[in-house]
C-alpha cells in the first residue's frame, strides 16, 4: 500500500526530528541532554556555583576585632602609580582621589573615634622639610599616623625630621634612603615601636624597577584608643 501525499509529509517530517532527537542525544548540548534524561527519567542536579571568598574592610583577610581599625597601606610603584591609604573601608589617599604626591603621602586619624583628621603630601625630593617639621611638631597625643612613601620619600628628610618620626614608633626612618620603599603606621605617644612598618631599600641588584624597588603593601588592624582623661 502506497502512501498519500499527506501522510508521506508526515512520515517525513516524523522522520526528521527523530534524527534530530537522537543527534543531540548522542553528540551532547543541552537540548540532548534533557532528551537522555526525559527517556531515562533521571534528573541532573545543576553544580553548585563555588561560594566566593568573603570580602572584609580594606581586603583584608580576615575582620578586625571589635574596637580596631582596619587598614591597608600600598606604597606607589617607581615614579607611576601613586600609593593608596584605606581605613575601615574607606580609601583616605590614591590617585583616584588626586591627593597623592612625590614624597611622604601622610594621614592623621584620630585614635579615639577612627576620624580622619587630615592628608598631606610632603615633595622629599624638591621641596623645603621645614613643611614636613610644622607638620608634625604640633600633633596632639594619641593621634594615627599613616604614611606611604611615592617615588622618594628621604633626600630633603633632617635629622629633626627623622627624631620626629622615631618618637611616633618608626625604626626604619634612621636608615630611610634615597627612593626607598617605605610604609608606616604610628603614634603620637607610643610608648614602644610601631609593629606597622615595612622598608624596601633601593638597590640596584634588587630593584624591581629601572631605578626603584618594588612596591610594598601592609595590612592590619590598629586598635582605638581609650579617650585621654582630661
Amino acid at each position: 500500500m502506497r502512501l498519500t501525499g499527506p501522510m508521506r509529509a508526515v512520515a517525513v517530517l516524523l522522520l526528521v526530528g527523530l534524527t534530530w532527537l537522537l543527534a543531540n542525544t548522542f553528540f551532547g548540548g543541552e537540548s540532548g541532554s534533557s532528551v537522555r534524561h526525559f527517556f531515562s527519567g533521571t534528573s541532573e542536579e545543576p553544580t553548585p556555583a563555588e561560594p566566593r571568598p568573603r570580602r572584609y574592610k580594606c581586603g583584608l583577610s580576615a575582620p578586625c576585632p571589635p574596637k580596631h581599625l582596619a587598614f591597608r597601606l600600598v606604597s606607589g610603584a617607581a615614579n607611576v602609580i601613586g600609593p593608596k591609604i584605606c581605613l575601615e573601608d574607606k580609601m583616605l589617599v590614591s590617585s583616584v582621589k588626586n591627593n597623592v604626591g612625590r614624597g611622604l603621602n601622610i594621614a592623621l586619624v584620630n585614635g579615639v573615634t577612627g576620624e580622619l583628621l587630615e592628608t598631606k603630601t610632603f615633595d622629599m625630593w624638591a621641596g623645603d622639610v621645614s613643611e614636613l617639621l610644622k607638620y608634625l611638631r604640633p600633633i596632639h597625643e594619641g593621634t594615627l599616623v599613616f604614611v606611604a612613601s611615592f617615588d622618594d620619600p628621604a633626600t630633603k628628610l633632617n635629622d629633626e625630621s627623622r627624631r620626629l618620626f622615631e618618637e611616633l614608633g618608626s625604626t626604619a626612618v634612621k636608615e630611610l634612603a634615597f627612593r626607598d620603599s617605605w610604609v608606616f603606621v604610628g603614634a603620637k605617644g607610643i610608648e614602644n615601636k610601631s609593629p606597622f612598618e615595612q622598608r624596601m631599600k633601593n638597590s640596584k641588584s634588587s630593584n624591581k624597577y629601572e631605578g626603584w624597588p618594588e612596591s610594598l603593601e601592609m595590612d592590619g588592624c590598629i586598635p582605638l584608643r581609650p579617650p585621654l582623661e582630661s
